[in-house]
């Protein structure tokens, strides 16, 4: 008798499951969509900003600012060799 009961709660549970993911998968396609549709209406605008951003931070901690160039270098360095690894095999 245990095991039925178990077995029922498992049914519903991966029923739930399912549901939840379906759930989930719709609402990441409409919120990236609307932030998509955002970013490319207003590309000049969030552009704008960042480098106001960045200018500000530039002349308030300049540390901060070659740490975070530092950065985005290592990292585009690290795509560029992944790239250059996938083109090879």
């Amino acid at each position: 008798m245990e095991l039925e009961e178990l077995k029922n709660k498992y049914k519903i549970l991966q029923e739930d499951n399912e549901i939840l993911k379906q759930e989930n998968t719709k609402l990441k396609e409409k919120y990236t969509h609307f932030q998509k549709e955002y970013y490319e209406k207003n590309k000049d605008i969030v552009n704008e900003k960042a480098k106001a951003r960045l200018k500000k931070l530039g002349k308030e901690e300049p540390e901060r600012l070659k740490e975070i160039n530092r950065k985005a270098y290592l990292k585009r360095k690290e795509k560029l060799k992944e790239l250059q690894k996938n083109e090879n095999i």
